[in-house]
């Protein structure tokens, strides 16, 4: 079988070739996935790089979050699963070895606990797009905040697909959003969305919209997934006993250098108007979560999806050999889909 495979940490279009490797057994309550599709995220650009949360050991195969495929074969000990079934593999595990389970090949082992049955009707770009972005906004806005029908949610990079997400997700909801973009071409499309109000830092001043559009109440609860100076007035700007989760750092997506990862704080805000601030990392949830919490956040994903009360945006397709325009478009800034690598069904028998 094929498989993207890092032999360094360095940047991935120096560091990925294409390699032929065996078509892993799966054991004892795994199964043997044919991988149909896997987006190609900046985290999984990162993890290459030695950036990101967690590094793997190299050689590497690329991919870690999510695929959309068939069951090929299951290991011994599984139950309620069948050869031939669609599902989504969520939180793939980066290991070395010839058992390695990056999604960034044609076939690879997955715990059956992190697999979900998709149906047909569902597209392969928007399968192998449930288990991270829309199950990010789900949870940011339903379990981390517990956002309330009526109440007020402020966001940063509401361009972005998590920001798209969470105003579908709010509006389903019946939750009010404050959004941030950073260009002015951005506001209308943000408000057609269904952004209720929409902040341009280009040319507005973020702590004041916020006390205008809020009033005296102001707002509690925030995501933000900018990090750096933009961060810190959103800090800023929340009422007394407010929160913000943070789940990225957009403006130091080209930083190398760890400690230039900041958040500048005000102490008054944090002392006298007990505010907080932590984070929300997906990867830490997928290890720390049960089996069973997994899979029921999943399935609500699914049945959002599923239902079009989430509309996750088509993905532009490359095979593994144009690797090099996949990830050059994965970092692409206001690109207009996200790059998916995809496999036919068809594959040489020797393989196996």
């Amino acid at each position: 079988m094929r498989a993207l495979v890092a032999g360094e940490v360095g940047e991935p279009a120096d560091v990925l070739r294409l390699e032929s490797r065996p078509v892993p057994t799966p054991g004892a309550g795994q199964a043997l996935i044919r991988v149909k599709a896997t987006p190609v995220h900046a985290s999984d650009l990162h993890v290459l790089r030695g950036r990101y949360g967690f590094s793997p050991e190299f050689p590497a195969v690329g991919g870690h979050m999510e695929c959309v495929g068939r069951i090929e074969a299951l290991g011994p000990g599984t139950e309620g699963l069948k050869a031939g079934q669609r599902v989504v593999v969520a939180a793939v595990p980066a290991v070395p070895g010839p058992q390695a389970a990056g999604t960034w090949q044609e076939f690879l082992v997955a715990d059956v606990r992190r697999l979900l049955p998709v149906p047909d009707r569902l597209s392969d770009s928007s399968a192998c797009q449930l288990a991270v972005n829309p199950l990010t906004a789900l949870l940011l806005v339903t379990r981390e905040l517990d956002v309330q029908p009526g109440e007020w949610l402020l966001q940063t990079a509401a361009g972005s697909t998590v920001g798209r997400l969470v105003i579908q997700l709010a509006g389903h909801l019946g939750i009010r959003t404050i959004n941030v973009v950073r260009r002015r071409a951005a506001v209308e499309e943000i408000k057609a969305l269904g952004g209720e109000e929409v902040i341009c830092t280009e040319d507005e001043d973020l702590l004041q919209r916020v006390a205008e559009t809020a009033g005296p109440a102001g707002v509690r609860k925030a995501v933000d997934c900018v990090a750096g100076p933009l961060g810190a007035q959103v800090f800023q700007a929340l009422a007394p006993g407010g929160e913000v989760v943070v789940y990225g750092a957009l403006s130091t997506h080209r930083q190398a250098d760890p400690s230039a990862l900041t958040i500048p704080l005000h102490a008054r805000s944090v002392i006298y108007e007990t505010k907080t601030l932590r984070g929300f990392w997906l990867n830490r949830w997928f290890g720390t979560a049960s089996g069973e919490d997994v899979l029921h956040m999943l399935s609500q994903v699914r049945s959002l999806v599923v239902d079009e009360v989430l509309s996750i945006p088509e993905g532009r397709p490359f095979p593994l050999e144009r690797f090099a325009e996949a990830i050059a478009l994965a970092e692409t800034p206001a690109r207009d889909a996200k790059p998916l690598f995809v496999f036919e069904d068809g594959r040489d028998e020797d393989d196996r």
